[in-house]
């Protein structure tokens, strides 16, 4: 069983709702997802479109200038990008993945702090799909910045697990 975290709040990145993972259902596509897991993704909302998590940025994420690594801070936003495509719902037969991602990196990230990213919905058409995401971290004095963006674009694919090898 996975040990990625859900909590049921439906409120902003600083919601300090302890997770509880009886109350919120699994996200089907968390159920394997050995990335998020060693992330330590926190699930706060998980809708089809409108996703939000957060996590603690570790030290083992850092780059040699002692701030976050940019595949660090990309893999995070993909776990989002991940959930927002694809609807806990759907019947499993087909699955959405990214067919390319932009960013932009607007701030250094530093250890201890916690990120946020939210992934919503822009526009889909057919198979493909225009996702927005922001990631953003807690700063010292409460507040918070935005750390990077990211546009996703996504394509609905027959789900590969269903493939005989």
């Amino acid at each position: 069983m996975t040990k990625i975290q859900h909590s049921p709040t439906d409120t902003d990145a600083g919601s300090s709702t302890a997770p509880t993972p009886e109350a919120t259902p699994v996200h089907p596509a968390f159920v394997n997802d050995r990335a998020a897991e060693w992330l330590g993704v926190e699930v706060l909302r998980a809708g089809f479109g409108d996703v939000l998590i957060r996590m603690q940025l570790r030290e083992e994420m850092l780059n040699g200038y002692g701030v976050a690594q940019g595949g660090m801070v990309t893999a995070f936003a993909d776990v989002a990008f991940a959930l927002a495509c694809n609807d806990p719902n759907g019947d499993g037969s087909t699955v959405t993945v990214a067919s390319g991602l932009d960013i932009n990196f607007i701030n250094p990230g530093f250890a201890g702090r916690t990120l946020t990213a939210r992934a919503t919905l822009v526009s889909q058409t057919g198979r493909s799909g225009l996702f927005d995401i922001r990631v953003a971290q807690g700063t010292p004095d409460g507040g918070e910045e935005t750390l990077a963006e990211l546009r996703g674009r996504s394509r609905t694919i027959p789900n590969p697990s269903h493939r005989t090898p």
